[in-house]
């Protein structure tokens, strides 16, 4: 692996290249929910969920809810996220039954800053509260409950510098579009058309069921 480059290979390294984070940034992290942390949660629609297996492989996926459905906080050291129908692979499930660490960013749209989460998670089924996370009917068998470690906002120079959140910047037809790549390397065989209607304007209706 590597194109070229030096690598660096010590913290004492690292930090006399990027320097030393200012005292308030280095003792921001809290060990337990704040009022505003639940406040956030509960306006966050979208979370990305890091997990990695007992051989450290990474995976990040994104999670996403109705305001008010993603996150459901159990006490102030305690919170838990909804499994909800998708493509079984299940990568993250997986990862958490060999490795418990997790960690989690959320966001609200238009807001560059975020809400990070590190802890210690378990995969549970028939959970007490899980008709708190009823979409269309739809509870779930599983949820991810999460004993957090660390809790902290995270400043929004990433979100400015991308200009995530400028309409007049998004390209959205800078990649082909979803048909084509399921059709380029998922599913060669599926007729263009079909996977177009697929993943057009009905696709909204088998988010939860």
């Amino acid at each position: 692996m590597g194109h070229g480059g030096i690598p660096v290979t010590s913290a004492t390294e690292l930090e006399a290249l990027i320097g030393e984070p200012l005292p308030a940034v280095r003792n921001k992290t809290r060990h337990r929910l704040h009022e505003i942390h639940r406040q956030w949660l509960e306006a966050s629609p979208l979370c990305f969920v890091a997990t990695a297996d007992a051989e450290g492989n990474a995976d990040v996926s994104p999670k996403g809810d109705p305001d008010g459905r993603l996150t459901h906080v159990l006490d102030d050291t305690t919170i838990a996220l909804a499994e909800r129908p998708g493509n079984r692979r299940a990568d993250g499930f997986h990862n958490l039954l060999e490795n418990h660490h997790i960690g989690l960013v959320f966001v609200i749209p238009g807001r560059g800053d975020t809400l990070r989460i590190n802890g210690r998670a378990r995969v549970l089924r028939d959970a007490p509260y899980a008709d708190r996370f009823e979409v269309r009917g739809h509870v779930p068998h599983l949820v991810v409950e999460v004993a957090v470690d660390e809790v902290f906002f995270h400043c929004s120079k990433a979100f400015l510098r991308s200009k995530t959140w400028e309409p007049d910047t998004w390209t959205p037809d800078a990649a082909p579009r979803r048909a084509v790549i399921a059709k380029t390397l998922e599913r060669p065989d599926d007729d263009l058309a079909a996977l177009d209607a697929y993943y057009g304007p009905s696709y909204d209706a088998k988010l939860y069921g």
